[in-house]
């Protein structure tokens, strides 16, 4: 396609703040939209305000979804979610987000998956498989380095060449083998380059990792539109005014390369002309209330029974429910702030679905920002003393996690803490239900409660789901993703070294239960934990090697009276390492639906990936020769099962 230079520079910039433009007609239109807990379409194209967003189904956010350990089911969520793009013509969702969370105070970790690259780069793969199975485009973001959302227009992030391709680079790496249409740049900057600006990763994304599609940014995360061009960024979002002035008097003055405008144009108009041919192809795969059953299923797959001193599942008692997220809808803030199309229902009236006697009153009434509001709290004692068991639900919302800003600390409130006394002291049992998109410390509800169910941002239909789970007809099966830490300040990162300027990745490889772990230090719940209404029983491990693949066999019983799910986490070691490695590192996994008294053998297939590192004096990955511990468990620390083997 012919175009003269001034329709060019139009092309690598939004015509507004959803769509590209399309030269008055002469070539298609890309329309897109925020999609990380669902859809979050615009009414508007010129604006970003909440008011303005069209109803839709809201899912569990990212975090619960990698907590099913399921790919297939989040896979069928992505394909699901491209349905709802296709009901307001949207070209490309702005997801997923996979960026490790290397900090617990980072205020969008409830949008990304895990502290583990290889986890969150699978669940990256499977939603992205499962959109553009139904012909939208995804963006796969933030690259890169986007860990916490202090001054995030400004900060370097000071990254170690080994530790950003292992940790940092790698998710990306595999979520890339899915071919997302975009990837999104994050508004950080790495080692002093702009993420925007930055042709060295630009370069390293395209040359090494094989993306051969557009390369956007993030909304207003280009400072320098030239620069932004000169080192590969293609699509500038959204409009911007003086930016496109700017560009215009550079080209009349001969100051761009033109060869940049020439490719950049290329690639976007390759992805509208995609587009166009996709877009013929879209058809409608679920009805709306199979979608809103969807989301209910990933959210039953990924709430995490966190303790359980005997008192569920429920049966015949008379359940009394107090705390504000029982009655209101808990979820992130920002981006991803989807308004569910249906009525959330209350925990209340999910459990008289379930044929539980239950009945609630006020307590912790709502959250103004992140302050509770306090009801009738005598009242509540006085209902509590009189039911058999207490559910009180507690939980953090869009006042503490939030894009834009990061969390202060993994504080409860204050006045929930002190609710959660006062009924201990008149509950016969108290069951905590936590709704927060990642980790709280919950030292004091472990002490006090007799049960502690994560139910998570969990979608619109996150009280059904929690009722299911209440009641056993859900057996739960929910495992962490990240470390659960008591504080902050037990994390390496919050320890490095920042000023105004730069944030220090000093802990190099030890992000997350990498560095618990390996120095063997107490948390208060480990990285893939989640327990069962049943039991199980592994035995039979062993490991063949063939065609540089090792397979790995072992049988999973369930020795218990109800079916149920578990879920294998196989991790790699290498005791005679030549360089330093992390104890122990997640490399597969599998999640097996077992029979009461039955068992099943679970197969995991280790390629070479699984035991190299990355070499910077080499500039390649690299597998050393040597024995390996395969070790298989239901945790990072309660391992179960162990074979060595020598490649």
């Amino acid at each position: 396609m012919e175009l003269i230079k001034e329709e060019k520079l139009r092309l690598i910039m939004g015509r507004d703040w959803w769509e590209t433009d399309s030269l008055d007609g002469k070539i298609g239109k890309i329309k897109v939209s925020d999609g990380p807990s669902g859809l979050r379409c615009m009414s508007v194209t010129d604006s970003w305000e909440n008011a303005s967003i069209y109803p839709a189904v809201a899912y569990p956010c990212y975090t619960m979804a990698a907590q099913t350990w399921n790919p297939q089911l989040v896979k069928k969520m992505g394909r699901a979610i491209a349905d709802d793009c296709m009901d307001h013509d949207v070209d490309v969702l702005l997801g997923p987000g996979i960026n490790i969370k290397r900090t617990p105070l980072c205020g969008r970790n409830f949008e990304y998956f895990s502290e583990d690259p290889y986890l969150a780069g699978v669940f990256g793969r499977a939603v992205i498989e499962g959109v553009q199975e139904g012909h939208v485009g995804t963006s796969l973001k933030h690259f890169c380095c986007n860990n916490r959302e202090f001054s995030r227009y400004w900060l370097s992030s000071e990254v170690d060449e080994r530790t950003l391709r292992e940790i940092y680079l790698r998710p990306f790496e595999i979520a890339l083998e899915a071919k997302p249409w975009t990837v999104m740049c994050s508004y950080n900057l790495v080692n002093g380059e702009r993420m925007s600006e930055n042709k060295t990763l630009y370069n390293l994304l395209r040359e090494e990792m094989g993306f051969d599609g557009v390369i956007v940014s993030d909304w207003e995360a280009v400072q320098d539109p030239r620069a932004s061009l000169h080192a590969g960024l293609d699509l500038e979002m959204p409009y911007n005014e003086t930016h496109a002035r700017k560009m215009k008097e550079l080209l009349a003055a001969g100051e761009l390369d033109e060869s940049c405008l020439d490719e950049s144009a290329d690639r976007i108009i390759r992805l509208t002309e995609k587009a166009g041919r996709e877009k013929v192809l879209r058809r409608n795969c679920y009805t709306i209330e199979e979608r809103i059953a969807l989301s209910q299923q990933v959210e039953e797959e990924a709430i995490v029974l966190l303790k359980n001193d005997g008192v569920l599942p429920l049966s015949q008692e008379k359940v009394y429910i107090t705390g504000a997220p029982a009655v209101r809808y808990f979820h992130g803030g920002g981006s991803s702030a989807v308004v569910p199309n249906r009525a959330v229902m209350t925990l209340e009236e999910a459990l008289r679905e379930e044929g539980i006697s239950a009945y609630y009153s006020h307590s912790v009434e709502e959250f103004k920002g992140s302050l509770p509001v306090i009801g009738n709290v005598k009242k509540a004692c006085q209902n509590s003393k009189a039911a058999d068991v207490t559910v009180f639900a507690v939980g953090t919302g869009e006042g503490m996690e939030v894009e834009g800003c990061d969390r202060q600390d993994l504080s409860l409130s204050q006045d929930d803490l002190r609710v959660l006394q006062y009924l201990r002291k008149h509950a016969g049992k108290l069951v905590v239900v936590v709704y927060a998109g990642c980790v709280v410390d919950l030292r004091k509800v472990h002490e006090l409660a007799d049960a502690v169910v994560l139910a998570g941002f969990g979608g619109q239909c996150v009280n059904q789901a929690v009722a299911g789970v209440l009641s056993g007809r859900v057996n739960p099966s929910g495992r962490l993703t990240e470390t659960w830490v008591c504080c902050p300040e037990d994390v390496p990162a919050e320890r490095s070294y920042r000023d105004e300027a730069v944030l220090r990745y000093e802990e190099g490889l030890d992000v997350g239960y990498r560095y618990f772990e390996s120095r063997k230090l107490p948390v208060q719940y480990p990285f893939g934990f989640g327990l069962s209404y049943t039991t199980f029983d592994w035995t039979d491990m062993e490991a063949e090697v063939l065609n540089h693949t090792v397979s790995v066999h072992l049988t999973v019983k369930n020795t218990g009276n109800r079916d149920g799910m578990e879920v294998v986490q196989l991790y790699v070691s290498q005791p005679g390492q030549k360089v330093y490695r992390p104890l122990r590192e997640l490399k597969a996994f599998a999640k097996v639906f077992v029979k009461a008294h039955e068992e099943t053998r679970v197969t995991l297939n280790l390629i070479e990936d699984a035991f190299s590192y990355y070499a910077v004096e080499e500039g390649a990955w690299v597998m050393d020769g040597g024995n390996y511990c395969l070790e298989a468990g239901k945790n990072v620390h309660e391992i179960m099962l162990t074979k060595e083997i020598g490649l």
